[in-house]
């Protein structure tokens, strides 16, 4: 049992839930960076859920974590076209852009994200806030009057080191060849491991601000080289066209995805130059980070074994 860090882990649960309904409404209000921020809010949040809560008993956490996977995959429909619209407004500030042909992309993904939009609405229509609302009080007052089955430092020590296992294992698939498949499955590693670190470096039981850093600044490379993969996407649909359907020539939209293709290589070799700090980040939560999260376990077993020691000492 953790007793003494149930104020710290109320605090952690309150924040996550604070920050996903703050961004949820400017979400369903229609901005867009409220739609990302959602979306980040509630992986967060379904990330602790299931740390936070193991060993006790009627938390209703499982509940609560269905609801709010529901809502990261409603605004999942709409994140990405959303990131897309400002890396199009990015590039139309750059010299040599094709204009033509950046602007039917543009109108191509404001149609796609009209549509989806929609279907966002409806699908956070079907969540139910007010009774996500209780669940996330129950799990709060689970943790103020935490049962002796509580092992949340457990739980989370081999969450961090699985998510380390994982991120290793694929860095090693994805090399330092160019490939975008890969890169995506160690970005997506990067990630789940990034959340499940932030709780022990935000509860205070394993502060491990370097390997956040270096994470995230890996994270923020490989999400713009995927952003960019998505843009080269819609290019090409443009390109697959029928051309009496559309006023762009080949050669225009051939400029614009040379120039996405060209910044993705960059990104690649700013990832390569990378690949050192990130391995040692994971290596760190492998096998430091969740030593770390049990010592006090351990500690205190060795405190009982000393005063079996000196009682038998006299």
């Amino acid at each position: 049992m953790n007793r003494p860090s149930a104020p710290a882990l109320v605090r952690l649960l309150l924040r996550r839930t604070r920050a996903l309904k703050r961004q949820l409404a400017a979400a369903v209000a229609g901005k867009d960076t409220g739609v990302h921020q959602a979306r980040v809010a509630s992986r967060r949040l379904r990330e602790a859920l299931p740390v936070l809560t193991e060993g006790l008993h009627h938390t209703k956490a499982g509940k609560a974590n269905r609801k709010v996977r529901r809502l990261t995959q409603a605004l999942g429909t709409v994140r990405e076209l959303d990131v897309t619209l400002h890396m199009i407004d990015e590039l139309a500030e750059r010299p040599a852009i094709p204009r033509s042909a950046l602007a039917e992309v543009r109108a191509l993904v404001i149609e796609e994200r009209e549509q989806r939009r929609r279907l966002m609405l409806e699908r956070l229509d079907t969540v139910d806030a007010a009774k996500l609302a209780r669940r996330l009080e129950a799990v709060r007052q689970s943790l103020l009057k935490p049962s002796p089955t509580h092992a949340w430092r457990a739980a989370l020590a081999a969450r961090v080191a699985r998510r380390g296992r994982r991120l290793e294992r694929a860095i090693a698939a994805a090399g330092q060849i160019y490939e975008p498949e890969g890169l995506h499955q160690v970005r997506i590693a990067s990630k789940k491991l990034r959340y499940a670190l932030e709780i022990a470096d935000e509860s205070g039981a394993a502060p491990c601000a370097e390997a956040l850093r270096t994470i995230k600044r890996v994270q923020d490379t490989l999400g713009r080289l995927h952003d960019l993969q998505v843009l080269q996407h819609h290019v090409a649909a443009v390109g697959a066209a029928p051309r009496k359907g559309r006023s762009t020539p080949d050669a225009g939209l051939a400029v614009l995805s040379r120039l996405i293709e060209d910044e993705c290589r960059h990104l690649h070799g700013r990832y390569v130059a990378s690949l050192p700090d990130l391995a040692t980040a994971a290596a760190a939560a492998r096998r430091d980070i969740p030593v770390r999260l049990t010592a006090r376990k351990r500690s205190a077993k060795m405190t009982l074994a000393a005063r079996r020691r000196r009682a038998a000492d006299g």
